[in-house]
């Protein structure tokens, strides 16, 4: 193996990973729960950006409703992501299958 070769394709591939983590930087999902009654915004790094409630899910007698669906919502966004991420990188990655990372 001829290390040139192989620091040529070290650069590409370090090249070729900031690409994408300057593409996941710019991907925003959203989900909600509760016939949108609560909605929650993440963006490509899996961090929770925003959050929005229908001021007639908050309710100090029923916390454990309102509780459940902010999860419900945060998981939906999370996996909104997960799609975008995977559409967006399958182009970048030529079709790698990227659900042995994780994704």
């Amino acid at each position: 193996m001829n290390p040139f070769e192989l620091l040529k394709n070290t650069q590409a591939l370090k090249e070729q990973s900031e690409k994408i983590q300057n593409e996941l930087a710019n991907i925003t999902a959203e989900g909600s729960s509760g016939g949108r009654m609560v909605t929650v915004k993440v963006n490509g790094r899996f961090e929770m950006i925003s959050i929005k409630l229908d001021p007639i899910c908050v309710d100090n007698r029923d916390v454990q409703m309102l509780q459940d669906l902010i999860v419900a919502a945060h998981k939906s966004a999370m996996e909104n992501v997960q799609e975008q991420i995977k559409s967006k990188t399958s182009s970048l990655l030529g079709g790698m299958d990227l659900s042995q990372f994780g994704l």
